[in-house]
């Protein structure tokens, strides 16, 4: 990764840890370490969260138990229920970075300005209030976010489906870009009439259980081999195809918005920002927005990236 590549990644940064990055006491502690390091760089960091090793499991498990739902409340129910998760993931996270001396606040999704239209348990984000995320950072305060939930039109709590943690973290990524540029006013999240061909300008990284993407399964397959770099299409097709290095939603997001991205691993050097895998970085879009968008359906969550893509990896599409 060159000097020219790391300098693209704003001044303005999301970061996603996963589950297992939050895995215990001294998982949490590093992910403090890590923000804490980005923000004695001079960078704005917002952290979001997932709900710590099998905790979503663990919650379905116990709501299964208790059935039968009477019709209509199972849904509320639940999410309200698995949104703990990653609130007690955000809390302790917050509060590590409180122990080290760098001031932070824990938010729910919903309190930090996430808006989601859809079903219980399968909402996609709508729209982005940047306001009180921006209003922290005037403060000198991380933001730690409680991802994979936001609130719908009544302010009830819901789900993004399974993995939505990234979606949360790459729509904030979009929502604060955009507001670098304009007043702070909520950000529309659902698909572009015209698709941007130059990047976001809020980059987003995801630090996971492994230090790149790969070519394939890295924990089912020996040979798999680690990508340095590549596009937006070629992430969607490995998420699509399979892949669990990142959600499909958020995959499309970034591709949608033209969200630069890094992956890595959890035990990744603290200041290292030199490994993993670049999404989107140095893309030249232009050429390609026409065909994108007539690819669209209405809602515009059906963006596709076809088997060449993933040929081009040396990938086969996996059966479903």
């Amino acid at each position: 990764m060159s000097r020219r590549d790391r300098d693209e990644l704003s001044p303005r940064l999301v970061i996603k840890f996963g589950g297992t990055s939050l895995g215990t006491p001294g998982r949490i502690r590093r992910a403090a370490r890590r923000v804490a390091a980005l923000v004695d760089q001079g960078v704005e960091v917002v952290a979001v969260v997932s709900a710590v090793g099998r905790t979503t499991d663990r919650i379905l498990k116990l709501a299964g138990q208790l059935g039968p739902w009477p019709a209509g409340t199972r849904g509320r129910e639940v999410d309200r229920a698995l949104a703990t998760g990653e609130d007690l993931s955000a809390a302790l996270l917050a509060a590590s970075l409180n122990n080290l001396g760098r001031p932070a606040r824990s938010l729910r999704g919903g309190e930090a300005g996430l808006v989601g239209e859809g079903p219980h348990g399968n909402a996609v984000p709508a729209r982005f209030d940047p306001a009180r995320v921006l209003g922290l950072f005037e403060r000198g305060l991380v933001p730690v976010v409680s991802g994979f939930q936001a609130v719908n039109a009544d302010g009830e709590t819901v789900t993004l489906g399974r993995g939505g943690s990234d979606t949360t973290a790459v729509a904030l990524s979009i929502g604060l870009g955009k507001a670098r540029s304009t007043r702070p006013t909520p950000v529309d999240l659902r698909p572009p009439r015209d698709l941007p061909d130059q990047p976001n300008e809020v980059a987003c990284e995801i630090v996971t259980d492994v230090p790149a993407v790969y070519d394939r399964d890295p924990r089912r397959d020996r040979a798999a081999k680690p990508l340095d770099r590549i596009t937006h299409d070629e992430l969607l097709a490995l998420a699509e195809s399979g892949g669990k290095v990142i959600h499909a939603v958020a995959a499309r997001l970034a591709k949608l918005f033209h969200v630069p991205l890094r992956v890595y691993g959890y035990d990744s050097a603290i200041t290292d920002r030199r490994g993993g895998t670049l999404v989107g970085v140095g893309e030249d879009r232009s050429a390609r927005v026409p065909s994108e968008r007539a690819g669209l359906s209405p809602r515009g969550w059906q963006v596709g990236a076809d088997d060449a893509v993933l040929a081009g990896l040396g990938i086969q599409r996996s059966s479903p």
